[in-house]
């Protein structure tokens, strides 16, 4: 599911979702009849089944709820590692408002003395779960393949790439739960 306030990306999205096809006689050079279709671009067969459509639609209602959560969640997290010196929690400009997908906090491992194969797994043990987002692509085989990619191309991505750690982020964390994240990250420094 898409959401848009921009006219040409919607009519766009529109034609993609169907094969590239157009029954949208105000698209056509010519107007054989109300038969008629065109296929414009080279699409996909991306329709939601009702079913998803419904969901989908009831998931919406419930956003600003969910996004009020994160947003909750989000200052915790903020507020308990905004003055540790190995962590960089995510920055949000002034004048934009995230539904923060993701908390991803950029971790010095030097400074703490371990990997983050390390990290990650004495934060699995506390029932903590993490995870990576996102390895760059161009590291990814296929597109080595494809195009030949090779490492230090994008050298801003693999630096963040290297201290980038995900925790958990979902509203129905409770705030019980919110701590143990907290308490789990902040024990290990020691």
């Amino acid at each position: 599911m898409i959401t848009t306030n921009n006219k040409k990306l919607y009519e766009k999205l529109l034609l993609l979702r169907s094969h590239g096809i157009t029954k949208n006689v105000n698209k056509f050079k010519s107007n054989p009849g109300p038969w008629y279709y065109e296929m414009q671009e080279l699409g996909f067969n991306y329709r939601l089944t009702d079913i998803q459509a419904a969901l989908g639609i009831s998931q919406l209602k419930k956003l600003p709820k969910f996004v009020k959560r994160r947003r909750e969640i989000i200052k915790q997290y903020n507020k308990a590692f905004k003055n540790i010196s190995w962590l960089t929690i995510p920055y949000e400009e002034k004048d934009m408002f995230s539904a923060f997908h993701l908390y991803v906090l950029l971790v010095d491992f030097k400074k703490i003395k371990k990997s983050r194969k390390q990290v990650m797994e004495i934060l699995e043990k506390k029932g903590i779960g993490t995870q990576v987002h996102y390895i760059p692509v161009y590291w990814q085989p296929y597109y080595k393949k494809m195009f030949n990619y090779k490492k230090g191309i994008c050298p801003n991505a693999e630096k963040y790439y290297k201290k980038c750690l995900s925790i958990h982020l979902y509203p129905a964390m409770t705030n019980k739960d919110v701590q143990k994240v907290i308490k789990g990250i902040l024990t290990l420094e020691s």
